[in-house]
Order: C-alpha cells, then structure tokens, then sequence
C-alpha cells in the first residue's frame, strides 16, 4: 500500500527565489568557510585572507546564491542532486575558471582539487538546503 501526497505548487516570484538563494549563498558561504578550514590548505588558502578578498567572497557567495534561487524558482531540475551538482558547476566555473584567468588566483594543483571540489560541494548542498527551507516559508 502506498501512500498518497498531496503537493500545493506555489506561485513563481522571481522576487521570493532571489532572496531564498541569497539567503542560501551566505549560509553556504559560512558552510564553506569552515569546511576549509578542516580541509588541507592550499597554498593559497595558507596566509590569512586580506580583507578585500574576503569581502569578493562574502558578494560572490552571495549574488552566486541569488542567481541559483532565481534559476531553481523557473526551472525545478536546476535543484537536482540536492545542490551538489550545483556546487561543482561554482567551483568548476570559479576555481578553475574565472578567477584564474583574471589572474586572481593560480589553478590548484592537483593535490588541491580534492580540497576545493568538497568545500565548493558543502557550498552548494547548504545553499540549496537553506535556499528550499526559506522559500517555503515565503
């Protein structure tokens, strides 16, 4: 016998899934933070963050987060595997990306990938586990 579950689709307001992914992107952030802090550093992770590099993290998490809610909130697979996948889209995208070829930080070794690919995975479950809890509530 199996049981029946009724689910109540709620109206899609690009508004409400902003902010649930903002919300998301800095308690993944937070997650993320921690999580190196029990992993290996890097070597760039080895000297204390100047306060400049921070504050780029703190908007990134942030307004990366924002774009995933907006996304989650039109298109429900973009929350798939409970935000792992979106996690490594971030830290592929980032690490191995962006800032590298903008010069702001060197590619990591391959030593350091196993580092950078678990806390950008903690980034993205937290996101979309704070992202979906504040969203309902909204």
């Amino acid at each position: 016998m199996s049981k029946s579950e009724i689910v109540v689709a709620q109206p899609k307001s690009l508004a409400k899934g902003l902010l649930a992914g903002l919300v998301g992107g800095l308690a993944g952030t937070v997650t993320m933070a921690l999580a190196e802090r029990l992993l290996p550093a890097s070597d760039k992770r080895k000297a204390a963050p100047d306060a400049k590099a921070d504050g780029v993290r703190w908007a990134f998490g942030a307004v990366v987060g924002a774009a995933y809610g907006a996304v989650a909130e039109f298109f429900p697979a973009a929350a798939a595997r409970e935000g792992i996948t979106f996690g490594m889209a971030v830290g592929a995208l980032s690490e191995e990306g962006v800032l590298p070829a903008v010069g702001m930080i060197a590619r990591p070794s391959a030593r350091e990938r196993a580092g950078e690919i678990t806390s950008h995975v903690v980034y993205g479950v937290t996101t979309e586990v704070v992202r979906g809890f504040v969203r309902k509530r909204l």
